[in-house]
């Protein structure tokens, strides 16, 4: 009896494995049919949701607040708006430099995230794909990118061209913003952090911070060295002073690269760090005084001081500084001729250029979207919710003119005096601090390779004092 019990057992878990076969293989099938999307973006440099509900943002437009990651909230939107399963494999790197090296040593990625002077090495290259004349036609309504981009931001892209294309072809921006400095207005007069100086300045000797990216630093000496040239007033009254400024700030020949590292060792002797990260923290911590600092951790560094119950500000040095921004390329490598795959990417892009998408991603991670949302006010409301003052505060309220950037508005936001030097300044600058800002090239590669020497002799140890002494 109990054999015949356990052979009918057998037969009715037979029955039930065979059973579930078919619909396991169905499953299968489904997955494979969906659209695998290898995405790269910078570390925390995308909404990954789980808002408190006090982060709530009420705009006349609508509440935004981020419940799922931005990733999850594409995935599901792809699905309902194209019919289409999408699985997006989301990495992180730390550094262009990182994800160039990823890629050329085989990973393979569809859409990655890097800056303006990688991207136009990754253009050279012939490393990237061209965005599709389906993705820049306007009158897609699911086209958010060409319908939100903010002019300013797209006229810079069609201004840089790369081996006769201009960037735009390529690239969709995704932040941008300035280097300048995070100082303490106690310890530090707005008059000396608007100079590049303060960089060598003996009165605050191991009291600043140096950003420990060759570039970064290589753009503050370069205005260092020609202050004289670049803020004379037949310079800056050219009517090609934008792009003389330009030129001069993206010099690489032998004497200029010499010069700059005269200029960087001195500021290694009289720098607290040089640092990529710590710099926020120990400005707010008080170790330093003044940060060289990218506009977006600018205004998280001085959010945290606040909270601490300190105010600092920001500037953007007189003499010139970087423009800077990050966007979005579709490698050849992985997209090849696969429209699946570049619609997918080209619809990533657009879901988070989506205006409350774009205003999602402000929040969370205090850097500036390109998109500026052309007929929908949403990021021009947020801006305004954030900065703006209250109504009963309106007499105190100082008028700060944006317009540049919210072509179509009145781009007025009545703020308090402290946003004009503060986090609003650091987000979006006035127009004449924008004309004083210039991209920072790709240079050829016998340019980088001088200032890579350069860097590792300041860095590291300068091998030419040995062989030069007598």
């Amino acid at each position: 009896m109990k054999r015949l019990n356990k052979f009918l057992n057998l037969i009715v878990a037979v029955s039930l494995v065979l059973t579930l076969l078919p619909l396991s293989g169905c499953g299968k099938e489904e997955e494979s049919d969906a659209v695998v999307l290898r995405v790269a973006n910078w570390e925390e440099y995308i909404d990954e949701g789980d808002w408190a509900e006090d982060e709530l943002i009420d705009l006349d437009n609508g509440d935004i607040i981020g419940i799922n990651s931005m990733v999850d909230d594409f995935e599901e939107w792809y699905y309902e708006t194209y019919g289409q399963k999408v699985i997006v494999e989301y990495s992180t790197f730390g550094t262009n430099e990182e994800l160039y090296n990823q890629i050329t040593i085989g990973d393979v990625y569809d859409l990655v995230c890097p800056s303006e002077y990688m991207i136009m090495k990754m253009i050279r290259e012939g490393m990237v794909v061209p965005y599709s004349e389906e993705f820049k036609d306007a009158s897609n309504e699911n086209n958010y990118y060409v319908r939100g981009l903010s002019p300013y931001i797209r006229d810079v892209f069609k201004e840089l061209n790369i081996e006769g294309e201009s960037l735009d072809t390529y690239a969709a921006g995704y932040m941008w913003g300035t280097l300048g400095f995070v100082y303490n207005p106690m310890e530090v007069s707005a008059e000396e952090a608007s100079g590049w100086d303060l960089l060598v300045n003996k009165d605050y000797y191991k009291r600043v911070t140096v950003k420990d990216s060759v570039r970064d630093a290589y753009f503050a000496a370069i205005a260092m060295n020609c202050y004289d040239e670049i803020t004379d007033a037949a310079f800056t009254v050219r009517p090609d002073y934008h792009e003389a400024l330009g030129e001069v700030l993206n010099r690489t020949d032998v004497e200029t690269v010499d010069a700059v590292q005269e200029i960087l060792t001195d500021c290694k002797d009289n720098a607290y760090s040089f640092e990529t990260d710590s710099g926020k923290a120990d400005l707010v911590t008080g170790k330093v005084v003044a940060n060289e600092q990218w506009s977006g951790d600018a205004v998280y560094t001085m959010d945290q001081a606040e909270e601490d119950g300190a105010l600092l500000a920001y500037s953007v040095p007189k003499e010139g500084s970087n423009l800077w921004f990050d966007g979005w390329v579709m490698l050849e490598s992985g997209i090849s001729e696969d429209s699946r795959k570049e619609h997918a990417a080209e619809s990533f892009v657009n879901f988070i250029s989506r205006p409350d998408n774009a205003v999602r991603n402000m929040y969370y991670i205090g850097y500036t979207s390109v998109i500026s949302g052309g007929e929908d006010d949403t990021m021009f409301q947020y801006v305004d919710w954030t900065y703006g003052v209250d109504e009963e505060d309106m007499d105190e309220a100082c008028p700060y003119d944006i317009s540049y950037f919210f072509e179509g508005t009145e781009g007025i936001i009545y703020t308090y005096e402290d946003q004009l030097s503060r986090q609003l300044y650091a987000q979006y600058p006035t127009l004449d601090v924008m004309n004083r800002c210039v991209v920072m090239e790709c240079f050829p590669d016998e340019a980088n390779s001088r200032i890579n020497r350069m860097w590792t002799n300041v860095r590291c140890f300068d091998m030419s004092s040995i062989f030069n002494k007598d």
